[in-house]
C-alpha cells in the first residue's frame, strides 16, 4: 500500500473591502443578484457573477421547486449560461455569495460537489483554470486559482 497527499492552496482575505476594486465589483452583482434567487424552501441564497474573457458578465442564482432536487444551483445556472451564450468564450472568475434567512452567514461558502463538477468541466472545456472567489453574507472570503483546489480528483471524460 501507498498513502498520498493532497494538498490545495487558497488564498484567504479577511473581508469583502481587503479584495482587489475589479473583483469588489464582481462580488457585488454576484450579491444582488443572490437578492433575487427563489429559496423559499430552504431560505438559503446563492449568487453567482462570472466574468467572460471578452468581459461580459453573467449572473446566476440559485432556483428551487418544491419538486426536490429539479432546482438549480446559482452556480450552474450561471456557467450553463455562458456556455450556452457564449460557447467558445472561457470563463475568467466566479464570483460567489450566499445568504441564509435564517441566521447570519459569515462562512465562507463553497460551490457544492455537483456545481464543482460542472465547472471542472467547463475548465476542461477552455483549457484554462477559473478563479473563484467565495464568500457568506460578510466575513472572510477565500479565493481558489482553479476549481482543482476545490475538487483535487476530478471525474473528467478520459475515464469514459
Amino acid at each position: 500500500m501507498k498513502e498520498i497527499e493532497i494538498k490545495s492552496t487558497l488564498q484567504v482575505y479577511d473581508s469583502f473591502d481587503e479584495l482587489p476594486k475589479d473583483i469588489q465589483q464582481l462580488m457585488q452583482k454576484s450579491m444582488a443578484i443572490r437578492d433575487k434567487a427563489y429559496a423559499p424552501y430552504s431560505e438559503f441564497l446563492v449568487g453567482a457573477a462570472l466574468l467572460l474573457e471578452n468581459g461580459e458578465v453573467v449572473l446566476g442564482n440559485n432556483q428551487e421547486n418544491a419538486c426536490y432536487p429539479s432546482g438549480l444551483c446559482a452556480e450552474r445556472t450561471a456557467i450553463y449560461y455562458a456556455g450556452a451564450n457564449y460557447p467558445d468564450v472561457p470563463v475568467l472568475i466566479m464570483a460567489l455569495t450566499a445568504k441564509s434567512l435564517k441566521h447570519q452567514l459569515v462562512t465562507p461558502t463553497p460551490p457544492c460537489g455537483a456545481c464543482r463538477q460542472s465547472i471542472a468541466e467547463y475548465e476542461l472545456k477552455q483549457n484554462k483554470p477559473i478563479t473563484i472567489y467565495f464568500m457568506g453574507e460578510t466575513g472572510k472570503v477565500v479565493k481558489s486559482s482553479s476549481l482543482s483546489n476545490l475538487l483535487p480528483l476530478i471525474f473528467d471524460n478520459s475515464y469514459l
